[in-house]
């Protein structure tokens, strides 16, 4: 019985182990027959190849090498699904993915690629305001989801392989408060731009430290207008509102009335405490103090407000020049009610001689459900307050211009010298907060230059650029201009030679002058050293008559181009005007100038 058993279980094993060496050998001659390889060619945006680019295929362990053909060759890829990707420095890596009907019957996939030159690259040190400026490790940077990199023990990071273009630059780290910079692609040199950032420092205004006020957009001017109601125009217009351009924090938006600073509320914003020091949203920029506009007034009305329940809103200023910056509140707290529009005023006096960030906000003044909104009308610096929608007050440079010699002396020295009238985005009255947003990335001149509507207002978004105008049927003036462009600028070497490219439309004449303010109030009408237009001449009072029409977005070329020489103005600081006038009386037309770009060198 024992050797029958013994028998028994010989047999057993014996046919347990000829079915799991059949099973065994089975699935090794399964897996050989679902191997392939993968090949192809790397190539430039040319067409020629890429020698040296690196290969790798997810989840497989050998990587290939082009050779100077730009061809690569990987061999025993599973035949399942895969990202393939490529990679050389001085190029954007790629990726694809391959799939199994890439294989074709002779199990190989061939996979092409163009890749694309990316030689720049942006590098820099990040240093920890909370630990005496030491380097700040583990910080990640990022241009986008692909494009990241890792601060290192040395704080110092770099991200390469990137095309020359515009980026916004984030720093984060658990703990510290987000950090953004934007990258221009002038900011470049040899394909390298240099981006030291110190993070952790205390916030002056919500999100805002520091390094972000340093970079703040300046105030240029002593008038910003908001929304779409035409009550005066056309100094108050749609056409002419430009305040939504400005930097914005919190919630807000451009309303009829006004840009409308909000109380954030939605979800567990209503959880956020009331706080009457700290802004829930706000509009901030640098602005220089002088006694020619120590006095802030801002034109306003309210949204969900009312005596009982009142928006609370005020002014906090910040002087970087201190030793420890804090922000200051100008005055006590404001509450306002009403639908009606009211003015108020705030005296910055202390702070003349200086630059300084001011913050126009509104706060919370509840937790929960609370809904408030400030519409800003206008914000005005002048020596004294300004009410309703009257034109700045003080002594003007000439007779019904509305530019003072107030004006002339407290308008910051612009900092571009590169100006452009195309609009990267259209838009229409009832839609423009992007379009109008979009102009500050590309210096546009109605975000950089003041525009000033003493008869009519402009067209903003024609395709051949920002276009100033003349009334039809009114009297010849070559005095007074319909309207006008200014900005001011410290005249130099290297900065003293105007470049403006401008077209005109049909066969009347468009009657435009260059005028140049200096601080003393003198002004000096320019002639053009040169022009290439079809028509042009010297007329009345310094103008010029003009056409020519020639020139688009598109055919950059075709504008006519005039050449102004300020070299007699080096040295000093100087108000440039650029403005159109009625010079026809037999013209019962719109006459029109349509400005492509000016440009300082």
């Amino acid at each position: 019985m024992k050797q029958q058993g013994f028998l028994r279980l010989f047999l057993i094993a014996a046919v347990l182990g000829t079915f799991v060496f059949i099973t065994g050998s089975c699935s090794k001659d399964d897996v050989e027959t679902n191997f392939g390889t993968v090949t192809g060619i790397v190539s430039d945006e040319l067409g020629m190849p890429v020698t040296g680019a690196s290969v790798t295929i997810s989840g497989i362990d050998s990587t290939a090498t082009t050779d100077s053909e730009g061809q690569y060759t990987i061999n025993n890829v599973s035949i399942e699904a895969h990202s393939i990707k490529f990679a050389k420095d001085g190029y954007q890596a790629a990726s694809t993915t391959i799939t199994t009907s890439k294989f074709n019957d002779e199990k190989i996939a061939t996979i092409n690629i163009a890749l694309v030159s990316a030689p720049a690259k942006i590098t820099g040190t990040v240093i920890d305001a909370r630990n005496n400026d030491a380097p700040l490790a583990g910080v990640k940077v990022s241009v986008n989801d692909n494009d990241t990199a890792v601060s290192d023990a040395e704080g110092k990071y770099e991200i390469k392989n990137l095309p020359v273009a515009d980026y916004t630059v984030t720093f984060s780290k658990t703990d510290y408060a987000i950090i953004t910079r934007n990258v221009s692609q002038d900011n470049f040199t040899d394909n390298v731009v240099t981006l030291d950032v110190r993070m952790g420092g205390t916030e002056l205004l919500p999100g805002l430290i520091v390094e972000d006020l340093q970079n703040a957009d300046k105030w240029y001017y002593n008038e910003y207008r908001g929304g779409r109601n035409s009550d005066a125009y056309p100094h108050w217009d749609w056409s002419t509102d430009y305040m939504c351009t400005l930097d914005f924090k919190g919630a807000w938006e451009e309303q009829n009335e006004g840009t409308t600073l909000q109380i954030q509320n939605s979800g567990n914003d209503q959880n956020n405490p009331a706080d009457l020091d700290n802004f829930d949203s706000f509009v901030y920029g640098s602005k220089e103090i002088t006694a020619d506009n120590d006095i802030l007034s801002l034109r306003i009305r309210t949204h969900e407000a009312d005596d009982a329940s009142p928006a609370y809103f005020g002014v906090q200023v910040i002087d970087l020049s201190d030793a420890n910056p804090t922000a200051v509140k100008i005055g006590e707290t404001k509450t306002y009610g009403s639908s009606d529009y009211a003015d108020f005023d705030f005296d910055l006096s202390a702070y003349v001689g200086k630059e300084i960030i001011i913050a126009i906000g509104i706060y919370r003044a509840e937790t929960g459900d609370y809904w408030k909104q400030l519409v800003l009308r206008a914000i005005r610096f002048a020596s004294t307050k300004v009410e309703g929608t009257d034109w700045l007050p003080g002594t003007e440079v000439a007779s019904n211009w509305h530019l003072t010699q107030e004006m002339v002396r407290s308008t910051m020295i612009q900092s571009k010298k590169s100006f452009t009238g195309i609009s990267p985005v259209s838009g229409s009255r009832d839609d423009y907060q992007d379009a109008y947003r979009s102009w500050r990335t590309v210096n546009f001149i109605a975000n950089e230059w003041s525009f000033v509507p003493l008869n009519k207002d402009p067209e903003v978004f024609p395709s051949e650029g920002y276009l100033i105008k003349t009334r039809g049927e009114t009297a010849v003036d070559t005095q007074t201009p319909e309207s006008y462009l200014y900005a001011k600028f410290a005249i130099a070497s290297g900065n003293n030679q105007l470049t403006l490219k401008i077209r005109t439309f049909g066969s009347n004449y468009t009657f435009f002058k260059l005028t140049v303010v200096k601080e003393d109030g003198t002004v000096t009408n320019i002639n053009p050293s040169s022009n290439t237009a079809l028509e042009a001449s010297a007329a009345a009072d310094g103008c010029w008559k003009l056409i020519h029409d020639g020139g688009s977005a598109a055919d950059p070329d075709s504008y006519a181009t005039f050449v102004y020489d300020l070299s007699q103005f080096n040295g000093e600081n100087v108000v440039v005007v650029l403005g159109v006038y009625k010079g026809e009386s037999t013209n019962t037309d719109e006459n029109k100038l349509a400005i492509y770009s000016i440009n300082l060198d």
